[in-house]
């Protein structure tokens, strides 16, 4: 059965994330808003509870997985990032966009993909992700909370508590969130790729859609 903690979205009680943040450090799974929808997190290195975040959203391994990190002195921890990327990651974060990048050997195989070595990161611009990033004191790994076999993502912290309680361990109520994608935007490359339009504004990057 998942703890449920109701927190203010733009002043939350530290008291609740703490003890989010303990249950997560402890190898659980849970659900927290973002900026751009709620989110299934656990551990980037419990292969238990990555495994139990695949099982809850329904997918495989080969579904990408996000990282979300507090900041980009985090981020830069978790993917190369050479003068020009960095650049353009500034202009853009904290924000709605993910960005894939080349995995450092900080990321599990098991969780960038498999033949590229990439992954997915983003610095969420929500004051409640942001702050038990900070007790984390290390990255989420996250998808979109879509439930298996739906389209939509769930955006009601009481509906996601009915339907998933007893397979996630904590659960964080901060009202509702946006519920767009992020943008997502390729940075291996020479020049930046717009993949998908989202929330976030590719002008930001000087990107135009195809």
């Amino acid at each position: 059965m998942a703890q449920f903690f109701e927190v203010h979205p733009e002043n939350p009680q530290q008291r609740f994330l703490k003890q989010a943040a303990q249950i997560l450090q402890s190898g659980g799974v849970g659900a927290i808003p973002t900026d751009s929808s709620y989110a299934l997190v656990c551990r980037l290195d419990d292969k238990a509870a990555v495994d139990q975040l695949r099982r809850v959203r329904g997918v495989d391994d080969k579904h990408h997985l996000t990282l979300l990190c507090r900041d980009l002195s985090e981020l830069a921890n978790f993917a190369r990032v050479d003068n020009r990327q960095y650049r353009l990651l500034k202009l853009a974060t904290p924000g709605p966009f993910t960005f894939i990048l080349e995995a450092t050997k900080e990321v599990p195989r098991r969780v960038s993909h498999p033949s590229r070595r990439t992954i997915g990161l983003r610095v969420p611009d929500h004051k409640v992700t942001q702050d038990l990033l900070a007790l984390m004191g290390e990255p989420l790994l996250a998808t979109t909370l879509i439930p298996p076999g739906e389209s939509e993502a769930l955006n009601d912290a009481g509906e996601i508590s009915e339907r998933f309680d007893r397979v996630l361990q904590v659960i964080v109520d901060a009202g509702a969130c946006p519920l767009q994608p992020t943008t997502v935007v390729d940075l291996t490359a020479d020049e930046a790729q717009l993949i998908r339009r989202g929330r976030g504004d590719p002008a930001t990057l000087g990107l135009q859609e195809a």
